[in-house]
């Protein structure tokens, strides 16, 4: 389990080093190579969370014991892609403010005001992004607690289980006693019985002899 996990821990730090330099390439580029490098970046970061998922789903799999660690590493590889897409999202505003500018000729001061209202709106789908991402890891704590419940809950079944085994055991073995007492107690009663009539016999033998 831990080496498939570490196999796409490597795929996905190989991926996001490309990424990170293509996005610092993207401003720099001529207008046709900035389109087709976007459209490589876009589709590489849609990789990148996949791998995600797949890590997740990894991690999901591991005792819980052996899971904070990889839980940790979830965590930290997270904040990575959502750095690596902010990062991407500026390149891409000032790509686009770059293109219009050639196009209109445009002296780039109404772009200043545009560019910082998307970056303040950029800001605000972060935040919003980290609450989610905030709730999503609550979620996934949350289950993992519950598994341990169910863990613990299922071990002690298993021990009523047992517990109960032996209660009817030993109901049981008190009913065959009960049984092998009942009857020494009958053998006793009718011994007693018959010493009695042997000696009620004797006596009468005894004075009816002249």
């Amino acid at each position: 389990m831990s080496s498939d996990f570490e196999g796409y821990e490597q795929d996905f730090a190989v991926l996001t080093a490309e990424i990170t330099s293509k996005i610092a390439r993207v401003p720099r580029l001529p207008p046709d190579e900035k389109k087709q490098m976007v459209a490589n970046v876009e589709k590489q970061l849609e990789e990148a969370k996949e791998l995600l998922e797949q890590m997740d789903l990894e991690v999901r799999e591991i005792p819980p014991q052996s899971r904070g660690m990889y839980s940790n590493r979830m965590r930290s590889y997270k904040q990575e892609m959502g750095k690596l897409e902010t990062d991407f999202k500026r390149s891409r505003i000032a790509y686009s403010d770059e293109v219009r500018n050639e196009l209109l000729g445009d002296d780039g001061n109404s772009s200043e005001n545009q560019r910082a209202h998307l970056l303040d709106n950029t800001e605000r789908l972060e935040r919003s992004s980290r609450r989610l991402e905030a709730g999503y890891q609550i979620a996934v704590e949350t289950e993992q607690i519950g598994q341990e419940m169910l863990e613990n809950l299922s071990h002690d079944r298993e021990k009523i289980q047992r517990a109960r085994e032996r209660l009817r055991e030993t109901d049981a073995n008190l009913g065959k006693s009960s049984r092998v007492l009942t009857g020494m107690l009958r053998r006793l009663s009718s011994i007693r019985k018959t010493k009695y009539i042997q000696r009620e016999i004797c006596f009468r033998l005894f004075k009816e002899e002249p």
